[in-house]
């Protein structure tokens, strides 16, 4: 069997793109060609000899390949190949196979050869390899470190002059954590390399200075780019006073950015261009592209294409630009005239229009910037990379993103989980659907900031109260709990600020609000904020300040903002409201009392997120993916088997269609049973009358089953009685920003009328189960509500384990329903289940490293 796969685009060590493919017959000259640019030490390292030419026989032998038993990959950087790596099956139906690959002296030391094993090691397990064995010489260490350091548990024998290697392929949380690391790496350096450029070319800046290339080349030339600006223009020999040169190759500099701004349909000459200047990454700012229709669809793909196998990377296109303000740099190739002043914070901006709103906002508050990038179209660069180099960069602790799609949504939330621990992420996301998601129901605002809660991830509605936000980290300390002082001269105020915490579920400290009242001093005033800041019982201070009237004041001049300085000294989160006077840097200070307090409470509960441990994901016993992934039929998948794969028994029902049927049916499964109407809408309707329980006889079966047809049909299920419980709803779908998601809430109409659902991305770690089933407004009914005994709370988080588990290794499961599940003291009970599926499709952010 052939498998012939799509090439993909990886990233190396030092940041530069290269594209994978499976080998071709007619990649022979090229193989050749690689193979007489190795140095004499590559080819003895690779050969064990030194093998000046590849024979015609073992040249065919090597580029043509059944894609199963034998299967090579070549890397291809510039359009040339530069490394291969293959596999071979050690006879037919072996678990095992020799694996060896080869990198051109240049390439090498970049990481190409931990990619090639990454996907010769996928691609192998998809065939049944299970283990893989190479010869390596003792004097190639480069290769023998690229064995070790995978994480694979390596054997090793020496004989013959020769180490022997053999190991298993199977993916494990060793090899994950190596390859994430490297993921880490190479993104992160390919973004460092776009903002710390030491030359820049700029295509498409006129030489009126007009137009938006010309504006560009205007805002680094003056904004002080402390590196070279290398205008390329057809015929003029200066723009902006700045030597132009018809190629940036002929400026002999270092070109490490390409600012882009020509039409379309002059991208690919640029490309070109660039590549030969040596351009690590591309700006492209021009529009026209797939936000224009199909053509411009076509165009960025090309785009994309040209700049990854020239190894660049490509913010853009249709994007405001890069910035970063660091003095070693002083990067603004961006459309804005004027950045905010050098600072904290990183932003990440999906679209242009809001990039503006964001810079300017920030400017005007005084939130300092240190990068900023805007995706546009995001074709490549996407805020997964910025998340990736913001993590390791001294100089961004907080970062703050607008998006409006999730190119990758289980990779963004894997990666905010861990940055999360060491810098908090603030994200304005969009609401509004992405094209192309079926008939995929959609959550709602409270379930999608659930989600990004569980990552870490602080969500705000705005673009000013992501900026309220982002002030009040980069200034302040993350409070130490939900206990609120408030302080102020104003009883209307305190007031409003003590409503506005209850609201925003944050605590008010014994003896707060304090209003110290309008004739007060402005010495008593700050007497009284500097003590409740020293108050132990007080996490956080809201201070709040109203101008009094004419003739209240003996000192009618006294400056009350001074006493915030001294209320910071006890290391406590202060936000202030002063209606009047303007209050120190350093002290979030806000329009109004309620904008305050709601950006203190979205800091809170990311404190409070810090503090909880981040859970794990536990070994489960009685899980076997494979026989789940064999109850999947042509038609669509056995749910009660693909269910049991899992460890989760449903219990058994019988279709019928007369009730002749339904006595014979439970008579196999024995008395007393329920009868119920075979509709997946009516199963769980007791007050409909569409189920019927405790029918021990075969004449109490043929009563409900006549009083029933009438009504809801003739089919039914007919299932054995189960002791009762408490009615629960587990479920699984496909979120289009979050990826596969688990939600759990109690039965009942009036609980599904109120969307009384808690819910959370896979995987599930053991916290995450627990809070789904003490979250929903209705789980005091799991607990011992009115003198009930609480139910096994245990089996409700196994089940959720195990549901999460089969939701994150079965991509063909495009939702699940278990409902109801009936919990009780001594454990539960999955009366029903339904499983609706799709095609076989890799998930993002699985398998081997791919952009």
């Amino acid at each position: 069997m052939t498998t012939v796969e799509q090439p993909v685009d990886v990233l190396l060590s030092d940041g530069t793109t290269v594209q994978l493919r499976q080998i071709r017959p007619d990649d022979a000259p090229a193989i050749v060609a690689m193979h007489a640019r190795f140095s004499e030490r590559t080819r003895y390292l690779r050969y064990f000899s030194p093998y000046p030419r590849i024979p015609e026989r073992d040249l065919q032998r090597f580029v043509n390949v059944d894609h199963r038993d034998r299967e090579a990959f070549v890397v291809l950087a510039g359009g040339r190949i530069v490394a291969v790596g293959r596999y071979e099956r050690l006879g037919p139906g072996s678990p095992e196979a020799e694996v060896a690959f080869v990198v051109e002296d240049a390439y090498q030391g970049r990481g190409i050869g931990s990619v090639l094993l990454e996907h010769l090691a996928d691609a192998a397990r998809r065939f049944g390899i299970g283990h893989f064995v190479a010869e390596v010489l003792p004097a190639n260490g480069a290769m023998l470190r690229v064995f070790s350091d995978f994480g694979y548990q390596v054997q090793r024998q020496f004989a013959d002059g020769v180490v022997h290697l053999s190991f298993p392929i199977a993916p494990t949380e060793a090899t994950l954590e190596v390859q994430r690391g490297r993921e880490h790496r190479t993104e992160a350096r390919s973004i460092a390399r776009l903002l710390a450029p030491r030359g820049i070319a700029v295509y498409g800046a006129s030489a009126t200075g007009q137009g938006v290339g010309a504006a560009v080349l205007g805002h680094l030339r003056d904004g002080g780019f402390t590196g070279a600006i290398v205008p390329v223009h057809p015929t003029a020999s200066t723009v902006a006073g700045l030597p132009a040169y018809p190629s940036a190759a002929d400026a002999g500099l270092d070109i490490d950015l390409a600012v882009v701004a020509v039409a379309p349909e002059a991208v690919t000459e640029v490309v070109a261009d660039a590549a030969k200047a040596g351009a690590h990454g591309l700006v492209v700012i021009s529009a026209g592209f797939a936000e224009a229709g199909p053509e411009g669809a076509a165009a960025q793909r090309a785009l994309v294409r040209a700049a990854h196998l020239a190894g660049m990377r490509v913010v853009g296109p249709n994007c405001l630009g890069v910035a970063n303000t660091d003095g070693a740099v002083r990067l603004n190739a961006t459309l804005a005239p004027v950045l905010p002043a050098p600072g904290r914070v990183g932003i990440f901006s999906q679209s242009g229009a809001f990039g503006v709103a964001l810079l300017a906002e920030a400017s005007r508050r005084g939130l300092g910037l240190s990068s900023f990038v805007s995706a546009g179209n995001r074709a490549d660069v996407s805020g997964n990379d910025l998340l990736q180099y913001w993590q390791d960069d001294p100089r961004t602790d907080v970062i703050t993103l607008y998006l409006e799609t999730f190119g990758n949504p289980r990779k963004f939330a894997r990666l905010a989980r861990r940055i999360g621990r060491s810098k908090p992420v603030v994200a304005l996301a969009s609401l509004a659907r992405p094209p192309g998601v079926g008939d995929a129901p959609a959550l709602d605002a409270a379930a999608v900031s659930a989600l990004f809660a569980q990552s870490g991830v602080i969500r705000v509605d705005t673009v000013a109260e992501l900026l309220d936000v982002g002030v009040l980290l980069a200034h302040q300390p993350l409070p130490a709990g939900r206990r609120i002082a408030v302080v102020g001269n104003s009883s209307a105020l305190t007031g409003l600020a003590a409503t506005a915490c209850a609201a925003q579920g944050l605590v008010i400290a014994d003896g707060y609000p304090r209003d110290v009242g309008p004739r007060a001093a402005a010495a008593e005033y700050a007497a009284a904020l500097a003590a409740s800041a020293a108050d132990e019982g007080v996490d956080a201070v809201v201070a709040v300040f109203a101008p009094p009237l004419p003739g209240q004041l003996a000192d009618p001049d006294a400056d009350f903002t001074a006493a915030l300085p001294d209320a910071l000294a006890a290391g406590k989160p202060v936000v202030a409201t002063f209606l009047a006077g303007r209050v120190p840097a350093g002290v979030p200070a806000y329009p109004s009392v309620e904008e305050a307090v709601r950006a203190l409470a979205r800091v809170t509960t990311y404190a409070d997120w810090l503090r909880r441990p981040p859970g794990m994901l536990p070994d489960l016993d009685r899980v076997d993916p494979a026989a789940g992934q064999a109850a999947f039929k042509v038609d669509g998948a056995d749910p009660a088997a693909l269910l049991r794969a899992y460890g989760i028994d449903v219990v058994e029902s019988a279709p019928a269609r007369t009730a002749d049927e339904a006595v014979e049916a439970a008579g196999r499964l024995g008395w007393p049973v329920a009868l119920k109407a075979a509709a997946p809408g009516l199963r769980h309707r007791l007050d409909l009358g569409a189920v019927r329980l405790d029918l021990a006889d075969p004449a109490a079966l043929r009563r409900a089953y006549a009083e029933m047809g009438p009504v809801f049909g003739p089919e039914v299920l007919v299932q054995p009685m189960v002791p009762p419980g408490v009615a629960c709803v587990v479920e699984v779908m496909e979120d289009p920003a979050f990826g596969p998601v688990v939600g759990f809430g109690l039965g009942g109409v009036a609980t599904e009328l109120l969307g009384d659902r808690a819910w959370r991305a896979v995987p599930l770690t053991d916290r995450d189960a627990a809070e789904l089933v003490d979250e929903p407004r209705a789980a005091p009914l799991l607990r011992g509500h009115r003198g009930a005994e609480p139910v096994d709370r245990a089996a409700l988080v196994d089940l959720l384990l195990r549901v999460g588990r089969l939701a994150d290794e079965q991509p063909r499961v495009r939702s699940l329903t278990l409902n109801p599940v009936l919990a009780r003291p001594d454990g539960i009970s999955v009366l029903h289940a339904s499983v609706r599926t799709g095609a076989e499709a890799p998930r993002p952010d699985t398998g081997p490293r791919r952009l």
